[in-house]
């Protein structure tokens, strides 16, 4: 089976449609000389064979990433599962069209009981190498075995004696050694006897990402976005880089513009000491905003540069997922940036203003947008809020609260709005994202998946509440200290970030000067389509 390589020189551009968006777009970077680290793609024809089980499917999968680890030892000068110097990779999922966490990845594959040694040996860091291990075992453990992230939730709890989504960063080397113990110990009880086999972990991690194509969240996704029509996920096998090495490294997602404004500016999410899952799966709250600027600034100078560059060679809004590794930059991912419909308007209008589209590319671009509903929501009076948390797609939310997808699902079945309230922003919630006129969480980031589809549903979410407590089986949450039951009334701001208990009163506004411009546009084109017609008669 042919693979596509990317980086190390490897240069040639395909198609989406062959290889996912994803890797499509990582070739292009590669192309333009960013910080790409080296990856493969084994394409998207497979994945169908895969998910039948079909045994040359198998074969074709176990002799491209055999080429494929040879081709990334050559590119890194490490070797795959290594006692000196190994070669940890990423494999993530990625269709033609962008489906933001609805598929799976396993990350920092080929980190065996071996490997962690030989990590410590390469680095010096045991540290990062026990914290790799222990990631690899959760990851693996939940994608490929099927394990529940609570056990290994539950473990890190005990060590440090309380409950909290960063509690892991408290453990030192030692502590990670122990814990990464316990978790082989759950992995082994599910896992076969070649589970520490390096060749034997990219193969079954593979199989899992082609596999997630079937998952109910993939496939809810796709019938919501009507995305039914793509053929699979390409599965793109990634040396991995460390953002969780220290406090000069960190994972990050930054959007070259606001996706919830279309306001010309940047918006950034950073963890520092942390990888790529911790920031877009939504279970942490990213670092102060201004955290890269203080602690990474020749890092921040350069995303900005990419930013603008990426913009340019794409000709829109750009979703950036970046690992930082000891002071030094690396671009995982690009992809159009998920934006709401009045962002969707503004974004549109200013890239005509600056030259990097048309007006009639602007107009197919928003064509899907209902112009005539378009408005703005604000409160009339709403007093002081009830909680706080960080603004993740604007607008005005108001309905009656559930704690879980299933009473989103129930509680909308009567006609009336609701707002979904979770402890996290998990994309298998996906569905009753669709039903909520809002969504909360207790932590995340803007940047974390279930914002991206948050805001390309058009629904206001707030995330990182950290007032929020939720108990779902009691039906409950309790906002500092007010108690929310299921089905009471509660308005969020979704810029703001702000809660407020009650059904508040709201006005709407629209954007005439935009909308007027837009009428515009459409009034030349089809003054243009006319002339056209007239012309061929």
């Amino acid at each position: 089976m042919q693979i596509v390589r990317i980086g190390a020189g490897a240069t040639e551009l395909h198609s989406a449609e062959e290889i996912g968006a994803k890797a499509a777009n990582l070739v292009r970077m590669a192309a333009l000389g960013l910080p790409v680290p080296p990856a493969f793609v084994l394409p998207v024809k497979l994945c169908a064979n895969i998910i039948a089980g079909h045994a040359h499917a198998e074969r074709h999968l176990r002799d491209g990433l055999k080429e494929g680890i040879a081709f990334l030892e050559d590119a890194t000068g490490k070797r795959f599962g290594d006692r000196r110097h190994p070669l940890l990779v990423s494999v993530r999922s990625g269709a033609a069209r962008s489906m933001p966490g609805m598929l799976d990845t396993v990350l920092n594959v080929g980190c065996t009981s071996d490997a962690v040694h030989g990590l410590i040996r390469a680095t010096g860091r045991p540290r990062l190498a026990w914290d790799c291990r222990r990631r690899f075992l959760e990851s693996f453990g939940e994608t490929v075995l099927g394990l529940d992230a609570a056990a290994f939730a539950a473990r890190i709890s005990e060590l440090v004696g309380a409950e909290c989504v960063d509690s892991d960063r408290e453990l030192d080397s030692e502590a990670l050694e122990r814990l990464a113990g316990d978790e082989q110990l759950l992995v082994e009880d599910r896992a076969d006897g070649r589970f520490d086999d390096a060749v034997a972990q990219l193969e079954a991690a593979a199989k899992a990402v082609y596999q997630s194509w079937m998952s109910e969240r993939a496939q809810t996704y796709r019938k919501l976005q009507r995305l039914e029509e793509l053929q699979g996920t390409a599965v793109t096998v990634q040396a991995m880089v460390f953002g969780n090495g220290g406090l000069a490294s960190g994972a990050g997602v930054a959007f070259s513009r606001d996706p919830s404004t279309g306001t010309p500016r940047p918006m950034i999410d950073l963890v520092l000491d942390a990888q790529g899952e911790d920031v877009v799966s939504g279970r942490r709250s990213p670092d102060a905003r201004d955290a890269i600027a203080r602690a990474l600034p020749r890092s921040e100078a350069e995303l900005g540069d990419i930013l603008k560059q990426l913009e340019r060679e794409f000709r829109d809004v750009q979703d950036v997922e970046f690992t930082i590794e000891e002071g030094r930059l690396w671009i995982l991912q690009t992809r159009a940036a998920k934006r709401t419909p009045r962002a969707a308007v503004r974004i549109a209008i200013d890239l005509v203003h600056e030259g990097l589209i048309t007006k009639d590319e602007a107009l197919v671009r928003i064509a899907e947008i209902d112009l005539a509903s378009l408005a703005e929501t604000a409160l009339v009076s709403a007093g002081t809020p009830a909680a706080t948390g960080i603004g993740a797609s604007g607008g005005i939310g108001v309905g009656r609260a559930a704690f879980s997808s299933e009473s989103a699902q129930r509680l909308s079945s009567t006609g009336e709005p609701v707002i979904l309230l979770r402890p996290d922003t998990s994309t298998a919630d996906v569905a009753g994202f669709a039903v909520a006129a809002g969504i909360v969480t207790a932590v995340g980031a803007r940047t974390s998946h279930a914002a991206l589809v948050a805001r390309q549903m058009g629904k206001p979410c707030v995330v990182g509440c950290s007032e929020l407590k939720i108990d779902p089986s009691a039906r409950q949450a309790r906002l500092a200290d007010v108690v929310l039951s299921e089905g009471d009334w509660i308005t969020i701001e979704g810029d703001a970030g702000l809660l407020h208990l009650g059904r508040c009163q709201t006005v709407e506004t629209r954007p005439e000067a935009e909308l007027a411009e837009i009428a515009a546009w459409q009034s030349q084109a089809s003054g243009r389509s006319s002339a056209c017609a007239k012309a061929t008669q």
